[in-house]
């Protein structure tokens, strides 16, 4: 049964996360220990609210190190919704450094009607990844701030309003979607079971 550490900052859709992975045959663990995520198989950096508060509160834990250390030895690692967007170099929401584990900056979405951006909308894929294989679909996005479409990480864009952004990145050992897994019925599902088994190169 594969293991996931969820690092538990005190924020992010942590409860309905755990019950996605569980539903897709793994073992999950919710830690705020810096140690047990330095240390983890596979890691899940969720996220839900601005990406200022959820950096001051994971730098705060000592768990911001703890997920770098994590990454840099080759962990896999799924961000979330924010949490695809804390593994950029920076945000332009709060103005704030993130944790630098994908080159590249998150924009505020521009030309997009109505914001937050709420609702299903496809997912294209624009390179061959493992975390691609089951694309294109259609998924749940809750969002106004997003990775530009022509980012080299991205592996899926997803346009709204005539506004590209990366909806799927990977870096590496480190991966994310913009949009809410756990939200996404089959589709959702099926990242989540690709994630579980993806083993980086």
């Amino acid at each position: 049964m594969p293991q996931v550490v969820i690092v538990d900052y005190g924020g992010g859709n942590v409860r309905s996360l755990t019950a996605a992975l569980e539903r897709c045959g793994a073992d999950v663990e919710v830690s705020a220990n810096p140690a047990r995520v330095a240390t983890a198989e596979r890691l899940m950096v969720a996220g839900q609210g601005a990406a200022g508060a959820a950096m001051a509160a994971l730098a705060g834990a000592g768990l911001a190190d703890a997920v770098r250390a994590a990454a840099n030895r080759g962990t896999p690692l799924l961000g979330v919704c924010v949490g695809l967007q804390l593994l950029f170099e920076r945000s332009e929401e709060d103005d704030c450094a993130c944790l630098g584990l994908i080159p590249g900056a998150v924009r505020r979405l521009e030309g997009v009607e109505r914001l937050p951006h709420l609702g299903w909308n496809d997912v294209l894929p624009v390179a061959e990844h493992p975390l691609a294989r089951e694309l294109p679909a259609v998924c749940y996005f809750a969002h106004s701030y997003a990775v530009p479409a022509e980012t080299p990480a991205a592996i899926a864009t997803t346009e709204v309003d005539g506004t590209g952004f990366a909806s799927v990145v990977a870096h590496g050992s480190v991966a994310g979607a913009q949009f809410h897994p756990e939200r996404s019925s089959e589709a959702g599902r099926q990242l989540l079971i690709r994630f579980l088994t993806w083993e980086p190169a």
